[in-house]
């Protein structure tokens, strides 16, 4: 039986698909006496056999070898599209995470949406997503990854504008989507270069292809560079970081797997593609630049946010950074484990403010105030999914870092990583104290702890969150012993690394705990402050920079080229027509009804034709 479920794990992304499809009586309104509430539990009856299926086949390939399941689509001259599926520990391990997550998301979303007229549209749109993010995960062609990755672009594009009616959600909607697509064009350029120098388009056959060297250093900076800009706009990474934050105004159970696995599934692609990033040292300076400039960049813009999803997403780029830094340093087991510490802790943040917005109608950090009395559950949650956050305990992330910081061939990751710790935990007690401590506002007089229907997914992801780096020893994922050193670690790292990585987590904290915070006064009234509360809530003015530069470009091609439509192409179409309108009119009154003239015509006719075609010069 075991056998049975490891060799059909190829069907693991068409339960989402299957739940997609078994909504639309619901969703298209055909059927309505029983209300939205079906659909909502055909998904997650799907969901809970993508899970139970998966962890079959993580337990029967333990101790087997990994393998592919090959399934040929196009063979034309010498080129081969195939589908491949990688049936491995990682894989199957990434496909069951994703499912644990999307069914903790779904359940929360019952009560979430619980007054939502259309559910089951979300929750079909939900199923797409759920069958795009574990199709990724066990997909070995770069074909079928950038498909799902599209599948992922127009789910994102779909859930963030699920409330159409509001401008505001359509604007974002419509950034999420352009953006990622500057990105998604780009990878595929990449993707059929890849394939035009003998690449059988496969992740398991770039290693040997890189061993190979098969291109020139030009080539394979440019072939490193387009490969990188589809997970750059994925992963939310400089510059096309604006979209993940606008994306917060879809619902929240949607932002809870976008900022989450969402984000994970672009950098999870990217780390598949490291060897060809191997191949031009450039493009893995380019890799450690995005990541750096984006991880400290989006940190900094945390501190000034008054909306408690844009913080928390901000809070994401920046720990995407980091797995794009690891990724240019040739640390893919650093990246892996970066994704899977961060996926438990990011979703868990916002499971918890989820309920405070639902509970308190705002998500203005403004307007929230003394919670934690009220909704300590929540508090509790927000809490642990902080520290695993951070390295104030010893939580995933910090035994990651505290891994990547031994494994490091030199102390460069060291200064990023403390930089980043460091404002990570101001940033979180900084909301923590804004939310939940201080006076009672107007909006958190009378709210209540979340209903039992997010309850349930909130306590459990606060438990996993909790029982994680027991899960990083059981599954023997890192070297555990006491400060244990890697035989090319720098001494520096080696001996202080891990406490400074505590040091700093504790000084984000204690600035965090002493800092004076204003609720009524959100722009401070000193000078100097005030701009810089401005540059960092408007994240460096980038979308500015973006409207007179790139915008406006735009606008300007778009306006000669209408110009340019309307009076030439339509002009000669329009003269063209004059004419042949005016040639008629006039040769109407040459119609004498006389066979002479008709043959004088055609006579005169041809004699120019033949005299034309022997005088002419060629």
């Amino acid at each position: 039986m075991a056998d049975f479920f490891l060799h059909a794990c190829w069907f693991l992304p068409l339960y989402g698909v299957v739940g997609a499809l078994l909504t639309l009586p619901w969703s298209s309104g055909l059927i309505r006496k029983t209300g939205q509430r079906p659909a909502a539990y055909v998904n997650i009856l799907m969901t809970v056999l993508v899970l139970v299926h998966g962890v079959l086949a993580s337990q029967a390939i333990v101790g087997r070898e990994a393998y592919r399941i090959v399934v040929p689509w196009l063979r034309v001259a010498d080129l081969d599209l195939s589908v491949a599926i990688d049936v491995s520990p990682v894989a199957l391990g990434g496909a069951t995470l994703v499912a644990l997550l999307c069914l903790l998301a779904q359940v929360f979303g019952l009560g979430y949406l619980e007054k939502e007229a259309s559910l089951g549209r979300f929750y079909g749109l939900m199923g797409l997503f759920q069958a795009a993010l574990v199709g990724i995960a066990l997909s070995d062609s770069l074909l079928l990854s950038y498909g799902l990755l599209e599948l992922l672009t127009l789910s994102t594009y779909l859930l963030v504008g699920f409330w159409y009616a509001q401008p505001l959600v359509v604007t974002a909607a419509r950034d999420a989507f352009l953006t990622k697509r500057v990105g998604d064009i780009i990878l595929l350029m990449g993707i059929v270069a890849l394939s035009s120098y003998g690449s059988g388009l496969t992740f398991s056959e770039l290693e040997a292809w890189a061993a190979a060297s098969p291109v020139s250093g030009g080539v394979a900076t440019l072939l490193g560079l387009s490969l990188i800009a589809g997970p750059v706009g994925k992963c939310a990474q400089f510059p096309l970081h604006l979209w993940l934050d606008e994306s917060m105004e879809g619902p929240n159970p949607a932002s809870i797997l976008r900022n989450s696995v969402v984000v994970s599934a672009g950098a999870y692609v990217l780390i598949r593609l490291e060897p060809v990033f191997g191949l031009s040292p450039i493009a893995a300076d380019v890799l450690v630049a995005i990541g750096t400039v984006t991880a400290i960049g989006t940190s900094l813009m945390t501190l000034a946010q008054i909306d408690i999803k844009r913080a928390l997403s901000y809070s994401t780029s920046a720990f995407m950074g980091l797995v794009f830094v690891a990724v240019g340093c040739g640390q893919v087991d650093i990246a892996l484990l970066l994704l899977f510490a961060h996926a438990m802790a990011k979703a868990l943040l916002f499971m918890s403010i989820g309920g405070i917005i639902l509970n308190t109608s705002s998500q203005n950090l403004t307007e929230l105030g003394g919670l934690g009395a009220r909704m300590p559950v929540t508090a509790l949650a927000f809490v642990v999914g902080a520290a695993g956050s951070t390295c104030l305990l010893p939580s995933g992330v910090f035994l990651t870092f505290r891994h990547w910081i031994e494994e490091a061939r030199d102390i460069s990751p060291l200064g990023v990583l403390l930089v980043v710790n460091l404002l990570a935990a101001l940033s979180l007690t900084r909301l923590f104290r804004l939310v939940f401590l201080g006076p009672v506002q107007i909006k958190t007089r009378r709210a209540p702890e979340v209903n039992w229907l997010m309850a349930v997914p909130l306590v459990s992801l606060t438990l996993l969150t909790l029982l994680m780096p027991v899960a990083f020893w059981h599954w023997d994922l890192l070297a555990f012993a006491p400060l244990a050193i890697a035989a090319n670690a720098s001494p520096i790292a080696a001996q202080f690394g891990a406490a400074l990585l505590l040091l700093s987590g504790a000084i984000g904290f204690g600035l965090g705990l002493v800092l004076p915070l204003t609720r009524t006064g959100a722009r401070s009234l000193q000078p100097v402050l005030r701009f810089c509360q401005d540059l960092l809530a408007d994240g460096f003015y980038i979308e500015r920079f973006y409207r007179v530069t790139v915008v406006w470009a735009v606008a300007q091609v778009s306006r000669l080229s209408v110009m340019f439509d309307r009076y030439i192409v339509d002009g000669l179409v329009n003269a063209t027509g004059l004419a042949t309108l005016l040639s008629g009119q006039a040769l109407r009154y040459s119609s004498s009804g006389q066979s002479q003239t008709y043959v004088l015509t055609i006579l005169v006719g041809t004699g120019l034709l033949v005299f034309l075609a022997v005088s002419w010069p060629f």
